[in-house]
């Protein structure tokens, strides 16, 4: 199977996370890029990164180059992933994939008139606990999903300057942790909601950082959202179903879930996958679906279907970002 190489635009926390991945796999990203070269290459001498550019810009046009994985802030993601696919790169890209439906619009049909796959780099899609969950309710056991309830909260010191305060960087709760809240009711629900209610709490510096979601779909399945940048909360997700109800504590890179069977009242604990490996379980996925020419496994449609609600719940909110304006 032909080696594919990664490369790797961006420095922070989780673009760490995912080089340590790859490393710890034995197969470390092929190159790095970032607009500070010291932090580059301190970050290439750490995983063990053999190319390291003087210059972010080359990482486009290496033709050594496959896959790039963006991991830059929410705002700098549309101009990287243009770059990247005008230059017939596959891109996987950190969540949220763009500020917008519009912006990832243009991005998919970039990508489908290149002949690229193009992702998102939400755990949920790739952990192997969800797919045998997914395969558990299609069995029927539990019978028809009827209502998703969800928490996401972090308690973050207020800081205006920070990225999840900060108008331009893109901050606010809805990007930031209402993009895995959201995944996850995508992931179960039979299709995208059509009726979304909110109320919201917008920050001094004009971004969301409280809110609650109701969302229904055409099949009359509902799903609840608390999210919180000032509250701590469990990331708890719980889908109940008409004979039984599944709960999944730390859902962004679960690796286990709690069934309880409403008519005997029998639990069963289901295990799949580590958390440990939650990118590389996107890797996995991503290099298949270039080297297998499928690109289903990626859940771009999904990617699609959640943007679509943050841009409207947004929409509603008057909450928008400086490159929105202009």
């Amino acid at each position: 199977m032909k080696t594919l190489n990664w490369a790797i635009l961006g420095t922070g926390t989780i673009a760490n996370e995912m080089a340590a991945s790859m490393q710890k796999h034995g197969r470390p990203a092929y190159a790095v890029g970032n607009r500070t070269y010291e932090k580059a290459k301190a970050f290439g001498q750490k995983y063990g990164i053999q190319k390291v550019y003087a210059d972010f810009q080359e990482m486009f046009i290496d033709p050594e180059v496959d896959i790039i994985y963006i991991a830059t802030p929410h705002n700098k993601h549309f101009e990287f992933m243009k770059q990247a696919l005008e230059n017939g790169k596959h891109i996987l890209v950190e969540k949220s994939i763009t500020l917008n439906s519009a912006e990832l619009d243009e991005t998919m049909a970039l990508a489908k008139e290149k002949g690229l796959v193009m992702a998102e780099a939400m755990t949920i899609y790739h952990m192997p606990l969800y797919k045998k969950l997914r395969e558990i309710l299609d069995a029927g056991t539990l019978g028809k999903v009827n209502l998703l309830t969800m928490n996401f909260g972090s308690f973050k010191e207020y800081d205006e300057n920070n990225r999840f305060f900060n108008r331009n960087l893109a901050g606010g709760a809805m990007l930031d942790i209402g993009v895995y809240a959201l995944s996850f009711v995508r992931w179960f629900l039979d299709s995208k909601p059509d009726q979304l209610l909110s109320q919201v709490r917008t920050a001094s510096t004009g971004v969301d950082e409280q809110s609650g979601l109701l969302l229904t779909n055409q099949e009359g399945q509902m799903a609840t959202v608390m999210l919180s940048l000032h509250s701590k909360q469990p990331k708890r997700g719980m889908i109940s179903c008409e004979r039984g109800y599944i709960e999944i504590m730390e859902y962004p890179r679960a690796g286990e879930a709690k069934v309880t069977y409403t008519d005997t009242g029998k639990t069963e604990i289901i295990e799949a996958g580590d958390n440990a490996d939650a990118l590389y379980y996107e890797v996995l996925d991503m290099e298949h679906a270039i080297i297998g020419g499928d690109a289903s496994a990626m859940q771009l449609s999904f990617s699609k279907d959640v943007m679509d609600l943050m841009t409207a719940f947004r929409k509603k909110w008057g909450v928008s970002y400086p490159e929105e304006e202009r």
